[in-house]
């Protein structure tokens, strides 16, 4: 079996991986460069990565094609069977897929824990709703060309996908891709990047178990590499999750050698309106929840809050309350409930945002500052600006950490404009009483997903898209199926006298 394999061992308290796939050859402990992944709270190299060749990445790829071709005659009955054992094998080690993720990109374990449980929930909504998503569509016939003519609409596999997941949540991120494409016969090149690759292996793992091996193939290269893969038409379709600045990069490479196409989720600059009618504690705690969980670092996290000058003043002491609750630490600790910066340089970064905001007039009322614990971990404290308007940064772009931005409003009118005005479009969730008003402020904001009385939230059922600089495509529901399959006409004259 020419699977990869994986070497560790304990080095300084943490784990030491490096592994790398290398064509028949079996597996070998380090390719010609590499990357460390260092753990966000102790600093310590948690892991060691090969970093791939272009060449390298090739390889991989003639052994996608090669077990792909193989898969897409597997009926679909057998591929729901092997993604019911992908899932199981996260539900039976989740403690070791958690610990790790937590060791790579600081999250606390309990929120680690959490997204496999996630994981469980969107690989069953994909296997509740694959037959009905790949089934063959049959035309139906007047009554003179009944037994005369057949037309039919299949969905065939596109080949081999290749998926460059994030680190943020580098499980469910991966799982909106990977499931659907294997579902439908493709094959799947698999990348994390630098901040959670050992997630890649665990995927591998896991259709191993299910007795698929390289039905995933996970790789790490440097992204002058991946750009060289991609425009060397080694796949059939590409599925990035990750920035604006870099999608727009794959976006440019996939079409300037080649016809394949790309789905791209992006940023996110979500805003909530919370309304004079609205139940109060309700709105404080989903938005402070949807604000600070996993430290601000989700794409569909709350950076903005609209608040009718009504309810203001009760809702900025409501959320002042509760964002001085967290807990910052070790992420393996059970109290911890606010963990360290994924990326070394995001606390720089957050720190220019709340400066900006100050100096344009913004009061910080708690946090703003970077901080550690004993010493350990590049913190970010909770933070809420209160006094905040549109020109500054922290209510247009993107924070990706713990701040959250309170704005006062009149009105649904003003707090519209003001939700509208940022260069994404992924959510915008309002509080109120009024199905009515959520509806009407529905049709006027621009994103792809509107929430009443909730935020923060990806239902499986739902499509996952968004509008301006969020991306391209969409993931999730029975339409995430789409992305991964080409359609083929069959147009049968059965009679011809």
């Amino acid at each position: 079996m020419n699977s990869l394999s994986a070497a560790r061992r304990k080095l300084s308290g943490s784990v030491r991986a490096a592994v790398v796939h290398n064509g028949n050859q079996g597996a070998r402990a380090f390719s010609s460069s590499s990357m460390t992944v260092d753990n966000p709270f102790t600093g310590e190299v948690c892991a060691e990565i090969p970093l791939l060749s272009s060449e390298e990445v090739k390889g991989l790829s003639v052994k996608s094609k090669s077990v792909q071709k193989e898969w897409s005659k597997v009926p679909l009955e057998k591929r729901l069977e092997v993604c019911r054992s992908f899932m199981q094998y996260f539900l039976d080690n989740k403690e070791t897929v958690a610990t790790e993720i937590s060791n790579q990109m600081g999250k606390p374990l309990s929120q680690a824990i959490g997204e496999i449980s996630g994981l469980e929930e969107r690989c069953s909504a994909f296997i509740d709703l694959a037959p009905k998503a790949l089934e063959d569509i049959v035309l139906d016939e007047s009554a003179d060309r009944v037994g005369v003519f057949e037309r039919t609409i299949r969905r065939e596999p596109v080949g081999t996908v290749m998926t460059l997941a994030p680190w943020n949540y580098p499980l469910l991120t991966a799982v909106n891709s990977v499931i659907p494409a294997i579902l439908a016969g493709n094959t799947v090149l698999l990348s994390h990047g630098p901040r959670a690759p050992l997630c890649s292996y665990q995927f591998e793992k896991a259709f191993e178990a299910a007795g698929y091996p390289g039905l995933v193939l996970p790789f790490n290269s440097d992204f002058d590499t991946v750009q060289q893969s991609i425009r060397s038409d080694i796949v059939d379709f590409v599925s990035f999750t990750g920035s604006v600045q870099t999608g727009r990069q794959v976006y440019e490479t996939v079409g300037a050698n080649t016809f394949v196409d790309a789905t791209l989720e992006l940023g996110g600059n979500d805003a909530g309106y919370v309304a004079a009618d609205c139940d109060l504690e309700a709105a404080v705690g989903t938005m402070v929840d949807g604000s600070f969980y996993n430290a601000g670092q989700s794409c569909c996290g709350i950076e903005r809050v609209f608040v009718h000058e009504s309810v203001y003043e009760d809702f900025v002491a409501g959320a002042q309350k509760l964002i001085g609750e967290y807990q910052l630490g070790d992420p393996m600790e059970a109290e911890t409930t606010l963990g360290p910066m994924a990326r070394p340089d995001a606390v720089a970064g957050l720190a220019s945002m709340v400066e900006d905001a100050k100096a344009k007039g913004g009061e910080v009322l708690i946090g703003g500052n970077a901080t550690s614990v004993n010493g350990k971990g590049r913190f970010f404290e909770p933070t809420l600006i209160v006094g905040c308007s549109s020109n500054m940064e922290v209510m247009r772009e993107e924070t990706f950490g713990p701040i959250l931005a309170v704005q006062k409003v009149s009105s649904p009118e003003e707090a519209i404009v003001g939700m509208n005005d940022t260069n994404y479009g992924l959510t915008a969730s309002v509080f109120t009483t009024d199905k009515g008003l959520a509806e009407k402020m529905a049709s006027e904001l621009e994103v792809g997903t509107v929430f009443m009385n909730r935020a923060d939230y990806l239902d499986p059922y739902l499509p996952w898209q968004g509008r301006k600089d969020t991306g391209k495509g969409l993931s999730l529901s029975q339409f995430g199926f789409d992305a991964f399959t080409n359609l083929k006409n069959l147009h049968f004259k059965l009679k011809t006298a």
